[in-house]
């Protein structure tokens, strides 16, 4: 099986484009199942290591997929590296938006606020358990809203948890760097406040599923944020995938696909 059939398959067209913003890439897309609902969403946040290249297109398939089996789901674009206002702090303040957007379409749409699950792959990863975390900011740091949209639990594949240790490793030939505009010894305040592990607890369930032949982002990412998680008595559970690489953790047509919608489903 190709793990680039995602990327390289056109995508089931959405049920809705709807924009948050005026920007061209400040929109989602809904998939939404039969009948009035209201539905449980699965609010998803695609990889691409943040950059203008990869956009959510890839991500409709397996939206599509979790639409078939139940879920409302709610894929957010957003700007990224090589974009105008894309990088720190223009990408996490677009997910932001996107995620608060739910809010207020909600009603009109059939969908079930109090049954809100985030994902993400890879970058998406990063920025979904961020979502999470936001509520963890106080008042007087960059980043920080009141009220933000309150999710019933987050699931990560293969996630970019730790930023400075994504930085440290590397990651997409530095792209953390670039990313952020500078490492974590140049910019601390803003590793302080968009990365996740430096959130920890989060204080909501959370799942880590992680391929253990993961070249992309290796699996050390995903242990160690558990670990401290673990540490901290937060609610966090990881699921190593044996023998799995990048990819087919958002592929509906692989054998590691199951394993993330009962993440999903173990959430609701």
């Amino acid at each position: 099986m190709s793990s680039m059939w995602v990327l390289e398959t056109p995508q089931p067209p959405p049920d809705a484009r709807i924009a948050y913003g005026e920007a061209p890439q400040q929109f989602t897309e809904l998939r939404k199942p039969k009948g009035k609902g209201p539905h449980p969403v699965v609010l998803f946040v695609h990889g691409g290591f943040w950059r203008a290249e990869y956009g959510l297109e890839h991500a409709g398939h397996l939206c599509a997929d979790l639409t078939k089996r139940g879920f409302a789901t709610w894929s957010l674009e957003y700007r990224r590296v090589g974009q105008a206002g894309g990088g720190f702090p223009g990408t996490l303040e677009d997910v932001a938006s996107a995620a608060d957007h739910l809010m207020s379409a909600a009603p009109s749409l059939g969908l079930d606020l109090s049954n809100v699950v985030a994902m993400g792959h890879s970058a998406g990863g990063h920025l979904a358990m961020w979502l999470a975390a936001r509520h963890r900011l106080t008042p007087k740091q960059a980043l920080y809203r009141d009220a933000p949209l309150k999710l019933k639990g987050v699931v990560s594949l293969a996630g970019v948890l730790d930023l400075a240790q994504g930085a440290a490793l590397d990651l997409g030939k530095g792209i953390v760097k670039t990313f952020m505009g500078g490492t974590p010894e140049q910019v601390p305040e803003r590793y302080a406040v968009a990365s996740p592990a430096a959130l920890q607890p989060l204080k909501l369930p959370q799942v880590l599923l992680h391929g253990t032949e993961d070249d992309t982002v290796p699996l050390k990412v995903s242990e160690g944020f558990h670990a401290r998680g673990v540490q901290q008595k937060d609610p966090v559970h990881l699921v190593p995938l044996k023998g799995a690489g990048h990819f087919e953790l958002i592929d509906p047509r692989s054998k590691e696909w199951p394993r993330v919608v009962q993440a999903v489903r173990t959430l609701r």
